[in-house]
């Protein structure tokens, strides 16, 4: 595993999300669905969207926001955009 995946923790993915959706972390699963389990709107995602961006010094475009529905979609996409770099 690189460096840089490593510094793509998994709980540390789930504390940052679970805080911008003011959800408890046990009911962000890895696969929790964030809109029919979650109850996350657009405006929601969007500012995960930017956390994240922020956070990991990436650039999410809106079609991958669209495909990213759980926190393990989140983080499998974080990772393919920081082996990229």
């Amino acid at each position: 595993m690189s460096e840089i995946t490593q510094a793509l923790d998994l709980e540390d993915l789930r504390t940052t999300v679970a805080d911008v959706l003011d959800v408890e972390e046990k009911e962000l699963t890895d696969d929790a669905h964030f809109v029919e389990t979650l109850g996350v709107d657009s405006l929601m995602a969007l500012e995960v969207m930017v956390v994240l961006e922020k956070k990991y010094g990436v650039k999410l475009r809106e079609e991958e926001l669209k495909e990213v529905t759980s926190l393990r979609k989140a983080y499998d996409l974080l990772s393919a955009k920081l082996e990229a770099r």
